[in-house]
């Protein structure tokens, strides 16, 4: 194990080893920090900006950083023109690339982009559709001048969870995530009340961590190479020094919308929690037969399986828990686990865990746009986690309006953290300037420490009700009243008749992973106010363009009159700049 830790170790510093460590001088931060609030002792410059849908990062030994994008299906924008894969340098020391090259595929060689990338013994390892490829860099160049070789090919791609992140370690074993294509296993995915299906066949070749090799060409996805199973969707990756590998897993979605008779609107909101997984071999942490209830610190069955509501364990006390867990519907798309001298003493080798956004927490506030710190010692929790950077959403904490959404980190071998947006394409580069002995704080306007269970409202200055219109200020569809379209807000919202809608398109109706924007051009109706009430009514049980599927009045016991009230917002909504 020694050995393995110190292999590790020399991987991930890679050539800094010979460069200075870093000064810990106190000093001001120049400008605004990119926007963000930051622990104290922390500086952040913009590094890069606009560059698409930037995903996760790697960096180099030389300290060039690479970047994969994707073509973005949840937002309007179209990726720029080139490679998806991305190199960036910063040659003048300025804390900002002035160096962007891109490489590799793009929308006309057919790619999508992807998410999951990393460096290893001189190449870029790349997720490319169903593929990770390998591009060798040529001795003192940042950008291959060959095509790529495939390493691996076949990967799933269809349903919720298309993109496989993974990671090398110095052995060479790539563990890539391949994550459900469910909410929980239904026969009708998302669906009122359908139960799980069993066995569910997904998990031969998903919800789980695949191991394959990054010196093996031409390998093919497979069940037989399938390391750790029960993950819904384990997005980041990361090595403690010990050689110990974690990961993040998002929890299911829809709790209370899809089985309202067995949880309350706030338990849907602030359940399942989210975690942190110790990943090892032939390991089973329970999806979908269970989820992580916050409340109780426990695995219970899920309502798709025969759980009540989360008072029966079943087979779920036999499956793996976490070693932390966070705050419900966060989506912690990454991690970074920095075990060198490079960072102060209270950050080195704990959980830097970058956190997209929920958009499945209303009618309570969304949560989560930020990065946390999780301290960590022998594989385990080693206290509460903090707020690190905060910020990213802006105004609008909503994931059809945030103005930026964490999704990848990287640590450099000059101890800077970097972190990328995955709207507008925007990367931050954050650096410490603080006393080396100081503790491990959070960033202004954040609890001092925070557990999952206390579930935290957003930050200050951010309202629950943050961009949701007055009904008193919006146009009426013919025929109706002021007052049905206050009663269809209500009901949108959650806060009357059981309402669902504001769950899938979001409290401001911008639209989430799930469902479209309710505000702009509408896909599953002729907009009117009649065709509205009846998708409504009807449901929409296959979706375009969209993994959320829509059951019959939301799944709500809505009446006629219900139904038309919450027509007539939706027309509002969509007729207010008019």
């Amino acid at each position: 194990m020694l050995k393995r830790a110190l292999a590790i170790t020399a991987l991930m510093l890679g050539g800094c080893c010979l460069m200075t460590a870093p000064a810990f001088a106190r000093a001001a931060c120049h400008g605004d920090n990119g926007g963000l609030k930051l622990s104290p002792g922390w500086c952040a410059t913009v590094f890069a900006d606009k560059l698409g849908h930037v995903r996760h990062m790697a960096v180099a030994p030389d300290g060039v950083l690479y970047v994969n994008t994707w073509s973005g299906v949840y937002y309007d924008n179209a990726p720029p023109p080139g490679g998806f894969l991305i190199a960036l340098k910063d040659s003048k020391g300025t804390g900002h690339a002035d160096i962007i090259t891109r490489f590799g595929d793009g929308v006309a060689q057919g790619s999508a982009g992807g998410t999951g990338i990393a460096y290893y013994n001189g190449a870029i390892y790349a997720e490319e559709n169903d593929k990770i490829v390998r591009f060798t860099l040529p001795k003192g160049a940042i950008v291959p001048e060959s095509q790529y070789q495939v390493v691996l090919s076949g990967m799933p791609l269809t349903g919720d969870h298309p993109m496989h992140p993974f990671i090398i370690d110095a052995q060479g074993n790539i563990f890539v995530d391949s994550a459900s294509p469910t909410n929980s296993c239904q026969a009708q995915n998302r669906m009122l009340e359908s139960p799980g299906i069993e066995p569910c066949k997904e998990l031969e070749t998903r919800a789980g961590i695949w191991r394959y090799s990054a010196d093996k060409l031409g390998q093919k996805f497979s069940p037989a190479e399938r390391y750790a199973t029960g993950l819904r969707n384990d997005e980041g990756f990361g090595f403690d020094a010990a050689g110990r590998l974690f990961g993040t897993e998002h929890g299911r979605d829809q709790l209370w919308q899809n089985w309202p008779k067995l949880y309350t609107a706030k338990a849907g909101a602030e359940l399942p929690a989210e975690e942190l997984v110790e990943l090892t071999e032939g390991a089973d942490f329970g999806w979908p037969e269970c989820y992580f209830d916050g409340y109780q610190k426990k695995l219970v069955l899920a309502p798709e399986y025969g759980g009540d509501g989360g008072r029966t364990r079943g087979v779920c006390a036999g499956k793996k828990a976490p070693i932390a867990f966070f705050p419900a519907h966060w989506a912690p798309n990454d991690l970074l686990i920095d075990n060198s001298p490079r960072l102060p003493g209270a950050y080195q080798g704990g959980a830097f865990i970058a956190f997209h956004g929920s958009w499945n927490r209303a009618p309570l506030p969304q949560g989560g746009y930020n990065v946390v710190f999780q301290p960590l010692k022998d594989g385990k929790a080693a206290g509460d986690f903090i707020v690190f950077a905060d910020g990213f959403a802006g105004r609008y904490m909503e994931p059809g309006r945030a103005a930026y959404r964490p999704t990848g980190l990287a640590g450099a071998p000059d101890g800077a953290i970097f972190v990328s947006d995955d709207v507008h394409g925007r990367i931050w580069r954050l650096t410490y300037h603080g006393a080396r002995s100081a503790p491990i704080a959070p960033a202004p306007g954040t609890p001092s420490t925070i557990s999952a269970a206390d579930n935290p409202a957003p930050p200050e200055g951010v309202h629950p009700d943050a961009g949701r219109p007055d009904t008193g200020s919006l146009p009426l569809a013919p025929g109706v009243t002021r007052d049905e379209l206050a009663l269809g807000d209500r009901i949108f919202h959650g806060e009357a008749e059981n309402g669902t809608c504001g769950g899938c398109h979001g409290s401001d109706a911008r639209g989430s992973p799930v469902g479209p924007n309710l505000a702009g051009k509408k896909i599953w109706s002729d907009g009117s106010l009649a065709g509205l009430e009846k998708t409504i009514s009807e449901g929409v049980p296959k979706p375009r363009n969209y993994p959320g599927v829509m059951p019959a009045k939301g799944g709500a016991p809505l009446t006629d009159a219900d139904v038309t009230a919450v027509a007539a917002y939706v027309w509002a909504l969509s007729h207010q700049n008019n």
